[in-house]
Formats: C-alpha cells, sequence, structure tokens
C-alpha cells in the first residue's frame, strides 16, 4: 500500500515535479507582487507630486547640482 493521499495516481516522480512547479509558482507570485507593489510605490509618488506639490517646484534647480562640477585635469606630456 503506497499512499492513500494520492487521488490522481502521479506516483512518487509525479508528485516531485507537481511540488517543485508549485513551489516555483508560488515564487513568482511573490516576485510579482514585490514587483506590483514598488510599481505602485513609484506611480503614488509621482501622483502625489503632481498633484500636491506647487508648479513652482518642478522649475527650480537642484540645490547639489553635481552636474556642473568641472574637473580640469592638467596633462604634462604636452609640450
Amino acid at each position: 500500500m503506497m499512499d492513500d493521499n494520492d487521488m490522481l495516481r502521479l506516483g512518487r516522480r509525479g508528485q516531485l515535479t507537481a511540488n517543485v512547479t508549485f513551489l516555483m509558482l508560488k515564487g513568482a507570485g511573490y516576485a510579482a507582487l514585490v514587483v506590483l507593489v514598488i510599481w505602485l510605490g513609484i506611480a503614488f509618488l509621482g501622483w502625489f507630486g503632481a498633484t500636491f506639490l506647487p508648479e513652482d517646484s518642478r522649475f527650480t534647480p537642484d540645490p547639489i547640482n553635481r552636474s556642473d562640477v568641472v574637473i580640469e585635469v592638467s596633462d604634462s606630456r604636452v609640450a
């Protein structure tokens, strides 16, 4: 007498395949849920910024503008 709970009569290898497949789909569902929550968070922040922040705040310069930094390098090889 093998297993009385094997209603589908899959056998041991079929049960293992079904369990592994279920666990992979469960993990993919969790990953999709995490990505969806992150996407909804970013969408909420975009909506909040577009709705409740004043219009002038979009056009003000960045207080720490690192793109304006110019590094001058002197090349000693040039005569």
